[in-house]
């Protein structure tokens, strides 16, 4: 860890250097020698350290909860050794992803200080010097993919496909029409995956995988309509795709996802292997509560105008949390009180 603190010294003498001869003053013997003053405040490395764990996007980690599906799914959830192994993918998959808000950031930095909301993100603000930034963005993937390799051979291999369809989503995927939402419809089915990696699972139905993938979609197109709605006439000129897509196509894509997704979940209560639900139908009870999820986000984008991300949205919104959570409760109870009565 010594070269780290010796990289950020060395760099804080750089930006204090700059900083003199930005102000187009003359510097004087006191000043240089502060600008070569090898020590680090607290106050100079707290706003950085703030700005580096904002721009890692913590409340997005919820998006990462989605590793448990395969545990959950195929009653695993109280088994310790299973447990702690998607635990642990968890933990990775939060870094991997951080890594990727990181880059991302970095990319659109100059897109990003047009944007009413997103100028005001660490780096576009200043809050985060852009070399901190490229550092933690090359650290944090190899940390992660080592790390990985301890668990399973097949995580780290699912990690690096995530990481390279995220970095080719950072630079080329996102300015291409439709491809970009079904690139981030593969990373939550990556995320899936992941979890699956670990464990041995035996009573995955594909009908679940084809439910989340398109939901991420149903969410990615929803925040899509909202981002055009929020930029209106400077959509274009933020992110290019933005001239190819309208609120009509928009629209059609979201009503086409959610059909698919209640066809495609409603067959998984029906058709799904595992020992809990095959023959009993009992998992029909949770359709209730994925219809009101979805029909209050569409609400809330429609009606209130909600624009922010769908993980801000689950979190600030308690009616759609609570029927997140009580369709969570009730297949809980249907897979495990059985085994357990």
């Amino acid at each position: 860890m010594r070269w780290l603190i010796v990289a950020a010294e060395a760099l804080y003498r750089k930006s204090s250097r700059r900083d003199l001869l930005d102000t187009g003053s003359v510097p004087t013997a006191e000043t240089v020698i502060m600008a070569d003053e090898p020590t680090l405040s607290r106050e100079n490395l707290l706003q950085p350290l703030i700005g580096l764990i904002r721009t890692m996007r913590p409340k997005q980690w919820t998006k990462n909860s989605i590793v448990f599906a395969g545990l959950v799914f195929d009653a695993k959830l109280f088994m310790l050794d299973p447990f702690l192994r998607v635990m642990a993918t968890f933990l990775l998959l939060c870094l991997a992803s951080s890594s990727i808000y990181l880059i991302n950031d970095l990319v659109d930095v100059e897109s990003d200080r047009q944007h009413p909301r997103k100028q005001f993100r660490p780096i576009a603000s200043g809050q985060l010097p852009v070399r901190w930034a490229v550092v933690a963005a090359v650290i944090l993937p190899v940390v992660t993919v080592a790390l990985a390799l301890q668990l399973s051979v097949w995580l780290a291999v699912i990690l690096v496909l995530y990481l390279a369809l995220h970095i080719a989503y950072a630079f080329w995927l996102k300015h291409i029409v439709i491809v970009d939402v079904l690139a981030i419809t593969a990373g939550y089915v990556l995320r899936v995956a992941a979890g699956v990696a670990v464990i041995r699972v035996e009573n995955f139905s594909p009908w679940l995988y084809a439910s989340i993938a398109l939901l991420a979609l149903f969410l990615a197109v929803g925040k899509r309509r909202q981002e055009l709605l929020l930029l209106a006439e400077k959509a274009g000129t933020i992110r290019v795709t933005f001239e190819h897509y309208n609120l009509n196509l928009l629209d059609d894509m979201l009503r086409m996802v959610l059909n698919g997704i209640l066809i495609t979940y409603i067959l998984y209560t029906i058709e799904t292997q595992s020992p809990s639900l095959a023959g009993n139908n009992l998992a029909l009870l949770t359709v209730p509560f994925v219809l009101y999820g979805i029909f209050r986000y569409l609400y809330l984008m429609h009606v209130q105008g909600e624009g922010s991300a769908p993980d801000e949205v689950l979190l600030r919104d308690r009616p759609l949390l609570a029927s997140i959570l009580l369709w969570g409760l009730t297949f809980v109870a249907i897979i495990y009180l059985p085994r357990y009565l």
